[in-house]
C-alpha cells in the first residue's frame, strides 16, 4: 500500500487522493502521515493490531504505515460499544486498538493523531513480509481472519485505471470490496470520494457533489441508489463505470444499470475475503463465461465445479486463516457458491447455506428473487425459508 501512495506523491503531491464531504487529503498528506504513524510502530515495538475507524483517510493511513514496516492492521466492523471491542480484540490477541471512538472496553488504545508526532520512516523499501488480516463477515459463526500478504494482494489488485478517475468508495473498509477499491485507486493515482455514512442516500449525493465518475458496490447497494435516484428526480450522475461485486447480478438490474448510465462501462467482479479477485466481467450478462473454467495451470486465478459449487484456486489469495492450519496457500477451496452452467455462462444460483430445503428438494433464494423483481413495478424482493410441519421449510417472499 505504501508504494502506491509514495509513486504518486513523487510526481503530483497535491493530487487529491481521499475526498470526504469536509476535508481534501492529498497523497503527500497520506505519505507523511504513514510514515510517521510506521515510525509509531517501530518505536513502540507493535507488531500486529486491531484498527476500529470509519475515516476514509485515517484507515488508509494506518494500512499504509502498517504495511511500510511490516505490522499486521485488521479493521473492525462498525461497533458501539465496549463489550464486542473486547470479544474481538480477544479474538484475534489484539493487545491494542486504534481509534478515536470513545467506547468504554478493557482493551489499550491510541488516536492516530497521537502517533503521528513520531520520527518518520523513510526507508526505500518496504518490509519483506507485510501481513493483513481481513475478516469475514461473520454471518454464519463468528467472524474468521483472512491471513493475507500485501505483496500478494497488490499482484491482482490493483487494475488498470486512470489518474482523473474518482472511485466512491460504497464498501465498509474492513470489507475485502472495500479492500479491492482502495488498490484500485491508488494503483491508478486516482481520488476516493469516501461520503459517511456509506449508504445508498449519502453516495447518490457524494457522485453528484464530487463529481464521481466511477463507483463499485453491491447489487443491493446499487438497488437502493436507483430508487433513491427515482423518489429525488434530481441529476443523474455522468458515470464512466459501474461495477458489481458481493452478491449474485440479476439481468433485470444489469438492464436498468445500462439505461440509467447509458455512457458508463458496466462490469462484475467475482472476489472473497479468502480468494482475492478474479478479475471483471464487461459483456453485460449474469454471471461468469464458461472459459474461466479453462483456465491455464499457472494463471493467478484458476475454477472449476464440484457437485454444482463454484471451487477457486489462487495464487493471489489468502495465506490462511488466523489461528488455524496453513494449508496450501494456493491450493483449491470450496467458494460456498451454488453455480449452474447454462450455455456459455456459469450462472450464480446462490450461497450454498443460504439453500431452502422444502421437502428434500433445494431452493435456491437467488433464482426465484430474480424471477420477482424481474415483474414489471417491483423493485426489490427478499426470499427466505419459512418454517413449515409438513415440508420443513417454505418458501416465503
Amino acid at each position: 500500500m505504501i508504494e502506491l501512495l509514495r509513486r504518486t506523491a513523487a510526481v503530483a503531491p497535491e493530487r487529491p487522493a481521499v475526498v470526504d464531504d469536509g476535508r481534501v487529503t492529498t497523497y503527500e498528506g497520506l505519505v507523511a502521515s504513514a510514515e510517521a504513524f510506521a515510525g509509531y510502530l517501530t518505536a513502540n515495538g507493535v507488531r500486529r493490531f486491531g484498527v476500529l475507524s470509519y475515516d476514509a483517510a485515517e484507515v488508509v493511513t494506518i494500512l499504509a504505515g502498517a504495511s511500510l514496516v511490516g505490522a499486521e492492521a485488521c479493521v473492525y466492523p462498525p461497533m458501539d460499544d465496549g463489550e464486542t471491542l473486547a470479544e474481538y480484540a480477544a479474538r484475534f490477541d489484539h493487545d491494542l486498538v486504534v481509534t478515536s471512538h470513545p467506547i468504554d472496553a478493557p482493551v489499550a488504545r491510541v488516536e492516530l493523531g497521537g502517533c503521528c508526532t513520531a520520527e518518520r520512516v523513510t526507508d526505500d523499501e518496504p518490509a519483506e513480509q507485510r501481513p493483513h488480516l481481513v475478516l469475514t463477515t461473520g454471518t454464519t459463526g463468528d467472524p474468521r481472519g483472512v491471513r493475507h500478504d500485501w505483496a500478494r494482494l497488490l499482484r491482482h489488485g490493483g487494475g488498470v485505471g486512470a489518474a482523473d478517475e474518482r472511485w466512491l468508495l460504497a464498501y465498509g473498509l474492513h470489507q475485502f470490496g472495500g479492500l479491492q477499491v482502495l488498490l484500485h485507486v491508488f494503483a491508478a493515482g486516482a481520488t476516493l470520494v469516501a461520503p459517511a455514512p456509506r449508504r445508498p442516500r449519502e453516495g447518490l449525493a457524494a457522485m453528484r457533489r464530487h463529481r464521481v465518475t466511477h463507483a463499485s458496490a453491491t447489487p443491493t447497494y446499487w438497488r437502493f441508489l436507483l430508487a433513491e435516484m427515482r423518489a429525488d428526480g434530481g441529476p443523474v450522475p455522468s458515470l464512466r463505470q459501474v461495477t458489481l461485486g458481493g452478491e449474485a447480478v440479476p439481468a433485470d438490474l444489469l438492464d436498468r444499470l445500462t439505461a440509467t448510465f447509458p455512457a458508463a462501462h458496466i462490469a462484475q467482479i467475482y472476489a472473497a475475503s479468502e480468494f482475492g479477485s478474479s478479475g471483471s466481467v464487461r459483456d453485460n450478462q449474469s454471471g461468469l463465461p464458461l472459459s474461466v473454467l479453462d483456465r491455464p495451470d499457472d494463471a493467478d486465478i484458476q475454477m472449476k465445479i464440484v457437485d454444482g459449487e463454484l471451487w477457486v484456486r489462487s495464487r493471489v489469495g489468502m495465506l490462511g486463516y488466523y489461528k488455524e492450519e496453513p494449508g496450501d496457500a494456493d491450493g483449491w477451496r470450496a467458494s460456498g457458491d451454488l453455480v449452474e452452467v447454462v450455455g456459455d455462462r456459469v450462472l450464480f444460483r446462490g450461497r450454498r447455506s443460504d439453500a431452502i430445503n422444502v421437502g428434500g428438494v433445494k431452493v435456491h433464494p437467488a433464482v426465484v428473487e430474480e424471477k420477482v423483481t424481474a415483474v414489471p413495478g417491483v423493485a426489490m424482493a427478499r426470499v427466505f425459508g419459512r418454517k413449515s410441519p409438513v415440508a420443513g421449510s417454505i418458501v416465503a417472499v
